[in-house]
């Protein structure tokens, strides 16, 4: 086994192999100690070796206040839930290739289901871009499925479509929203461009809406990532999206035990990018930076207000 066999530079004694219980029972029969496979897997069972996968669990970065922002977000949830505002967790889920392109996963089928060899996005219909909002009090979650490009704008408008088709109602008293988000992406934390479809986004819905984003390296801590979006991709594992319908209709499937809902509406709004925020955004902007860890925690007030 010495061939097959790697370990852990940062923890002695930590080995794996990636030979099958057939390969050892096989390379034990050669070197004159048979052994059969239901045997190998007592000895390995008893020596506490398991089949496992490699879990993403390292952090690649520590930021100094990462440990203050959760205690803020904390924080604030327990104030705005206490209130009677709302509270969601936003992020864009991996973008999809439309047409007959092969996806992860097996299903049930009367024939073999055939995809095309190379993923080249040329040969498809074009990209699917999922956005997720999730309201962490009602355990609803809403994707909005867009095939243009995902930029603020859209971060945007797929907060007031959420707002207007559901927050609204679920939350009639409310006069705030948190916003929960990573630090980058569509919904970046240094990018002005967001602050502005955010001041724009605040103005139309007349609400303020408060932006607290996760610290670097921190985007698996957001709500939406460890409870949405894996039910979803479990929901549409194998399944081909020839068309955004198609998408739709599995998505829609993912749900959990514990009561979690998952609502599906299309944005096929064309969204731009190259955009650049106003020359004299900066000075007008009704955008008011906590004291506290500003770079992550900010309100858009709704202008007149």
């Amino acid at each position: 086994m010495q061939a097959f066999t790697a370990g852990d530079p940062m923890r002695e004694g930590v080995l794996w192999t990636n030979l099958s219980l057939r390969e050892l029972s096989r390379r034990l029969v050669a070197m004159g100690t048979p052994a059969s496979r239901r045997t190998i897997r007592r000895l390995l069972r008893k020596l506490h070796i398991g089949c496992r996968t490699a879990r993403k669990k390292k952090t690649m970065g520590h930021h100094p206040d990462r440990n203050a922002q959760f205690e803020n977000i904390a924080r604030l949830r327990r104030e705005y839930e206490a209130t009677g505002d709302a509270v969601i967790s936003i992020d864009t889920k991996k973008k999809e290739l439309l047409g007959n392109f092969h996806r992860a996963g097996t299903t049930f089928t009367a024939e073999t289901v055939d995809t095309f060899d190379h993923d080249f996005g040329s040969a498809g219909q074009g990209k699917l871009i999922p956005h997720g909002i999730y309201d962490l009090l009602n355990q609803h979650a809403h994707t909005h499925l867009n095939t243009s490009h995902d930029t603020s704008a859209l971060c945007c408008d797929s907060v007031a479509l959420w707002w207007e088709h559901a927050g609204c109602a679920a939350y009639p008293q409310a006069q705030r929203l948190l916003v929960l988000g990573d630090g980058g992406g569509s919904n970046s934390a240094t990018q002005y461009l967001f602050k502005e479809d955010l001041q724009a986004l605040a103005n139309r819905l007349g609400l303020e809406i408060r932006m607290a984003h996760y610290p670097p390296y921190c985007s698996k801590y957001n709500p939406i990532e460890h409870r949405v979006f894996p039910h979803i991709t479990r929901a549409c594992q194998g399944v081909i999206f020839h068309t955004v319908d198609i998408a739709r209709q599995f998505i829609e499937r993912a749900h959990t035990a514990t009561g979690l809902r998952v609502t599906v509406r299309l944005l096929d709004a064309v969204y731009q990018t190259g955009r650049k925020y106003a020359a004299d955004f900066k000075h007008n902007m009704h955008i008011v930076f906590d004291e506290y860890l500003p770079k992550w925690n900010y309100r858009a007030v709704p202008e007149g207000t």
